[in-house]
């Protein structure tokens, strides 16, 4: 007796159906249980602003925001994601408006080889909306989850420091 395709097919290959929305626009779509979100948005979505850096979550250059929270989209599967609004550094800008994160860096030259840019400017973008960070020693704390080869860490501070308050959302109710 013949297994037909069905029974012979491993549960692991069975791809997932998930719902998400990427940078404003709702998407469907079937992944494979270990598809990471990093290998999602670069290699079936190709937005390749995300970089893939030390692929161990610990370098930040693969940081993107699920529900405005910063996460490693190389420790994330895809399906882990159904549900969610994501942001890559493709959503920042609102058309050919940079965000003013964005700008920031721009002015303070923040960046040298670029590479870490994309997941710097989107973990900025969180701390802004954490508010937690108050001073440049709790920026550079907060953001120590993304690297910099090539050390532009002062001005990466500096423009944090400047597009902060310009970034910060209202507090969402709260007491009075």
């Amino acid at each position: 007796m013949s297994a037909t395709l069905s029974e012979a097919t491993p549960v692991s290959f069975v791809r997932h159906p998930i719902r998400l929305t990427l940078n404003g626009q709702l998407r469907e779509l079937q992944v494979l249980p270990w598809t990471t979100l990093l290998d999602l948005l670069r290699e079936q979505l190709d937005l390749v602003g995300t970089k893939k850096g030390c692929d161990h979550g610990q370098c930040g250059a693969c940081t993107v925001l699920r529900d405005g929270k910063r996460i490693n989209a190389c420790l994330t599967l895809a399906v882990m994601c159904d549900g969610a609004q994501l942001t890559t550094v493709e959503g920042l800008a609102d058309g050919d408006r940079l965000h003013p994160m964005q700008q920031a860096f721009i002015k303070h030259d923040a960046f040298q080889c670029g590479y870490c840019t994309p997941g710097q400017l989107c973990s900025a973008v969180a701390l802004a909306h954490e508010g937690r960070a108050q001073t440049r020693e709790q920026i550079s704390e907060l953001m120590s989850g993304n690297l910099c080869r090539c050390g532009a860490y002062n001005n990466i501070r500096d423009a944090i420091e400047e597009a902060l308050p310009l970034c910060r959302q209202p507090e969402q109710g709260g007491d009075q």
